[in-house]
């Protein structure tokens, strides 16, 4: 799973340079999903220990920064839509940027409960 989760760290690094780049390389805050893709990919670095503690640590540590990842950019989601404003090309780059953050998280804690579930029930807890 530690894997896995580089992989979905580098998806998340690449979404937030491609969104800052797409809002005009002034919205500081389109680095948001390259903040969370880092701090994910140092976890998953961590997580490939030999140890099963430590392995099984890092992993708890990073779907639940996955997990807070998803619930902050669902909030932000809500909050942009019901906006009364309207959205303009930078807004509707950023709202883009925002889904496929949520759905890379979303699909990144699916896979970790399913690994975690599968490890439980295979008696290796």
């Amino acid at each position: 799973m530690a894997k896995v989760t580089l992989l979905f760290a580098v998806l998340m690094i690449a979404l937030g340079v491609v969104g800052f780049f797409g809002t005009g390389h002034t919205h500081y805050t389109a680095l948001i999903p390259a903040g969370i893709g880092l701090v994910l990919g140092v976890g998953g670095v961590l997580a490939m220990s030999p140890d099963e503690n430590r392995r099984r640590l890092f992993m708890h540590i990073n779907v639940t920064i996955g997990l807070l990842g998803f619930v902050g950019t669902f909030a932000e989601i809500m909050r942009t839509v019901t906006s009364s404003k309207p959205l303009d090309d930078v807004a509707a780059t950023a709202l883009l940027a925002k889904l496929a953050l949520l759905w890379l998280l979303f699909i990144y804690m699916l896979l970790c409960v399913r690994s975690f579930i599968t490890v439980r029930s295979s008696g290796k807890d």
